[in-house]
């Protein structure tokens, strides 16, 4: 099976795992961006104002993709990853679900957090948004080993 590893990072926790996944699955890596970057004030959680606070308030927010370039029709399964904002996926996790044509794929969520768990909310809505089959996602520690994430990942790719 092809696959694709898609990942938004804020911080770059998510993007070293997705990347270390990404190499020992042998796969393509494409980064979810924002079509405006957060900033550090953005991503204040403390600031019930900052933007990442009332985007996760709104779940119907989408930001802005920066591109549409993800080569999604040439993957059978596309790992999305993401870290755990408010419990759930960032609304831009959300941008990209919808930006996509996933039909026929198999899409599994993998997180990034220090405590919370992936939960089972992105699943649900992730599956609403693509129609897609989506499997159910994992946490992982900021080190989890690439024979770890290889092990969990060869489950999905037959």
């Amino acid at each position: 099976m092809r696959a694709l590893v898609a990942f938004f990072s804020a911080s770059g926790v998510t993007a070293a795992l997705a990347d270390r996944l990404a190499k020992a699955i042998e796969a393509p890596v494409y980064e979810i961006r924002p079509a405006v970057a957060y900033t550090e004030a953005d991503l204040n959680w403390r600031d019930k104002q900052s933007r990442s606070t009332l985007e996760m308030q709104d779940k119907s927010s989408r930001p802005a993709l920066a591109d549409t370039d993800a080569p999604v029709s040439d993957a059978d399964v596309v790992f999305v990853g993401y870290p755990v904002w408010w419990y759930r996926e960032p609304s831009i996790v959300d941008s990209f679900l919808e930006a996509y044509d996933f039909s026929g794929r198999t899409i599994v969520l993998f997180a990034t957090s220090g405590s919370s768990q992936i939960g089972e909310e992105a699943p649900a809505r992730a599956a609403e948004i693509t129609g897609a089959e989506v499997r159910p996602g994992k946490r992982f520690p900021a080190n989890a080993s690439a024979d770890e994430l290889r092990t969990w990942a060869e489950q999905y790719l037959g």
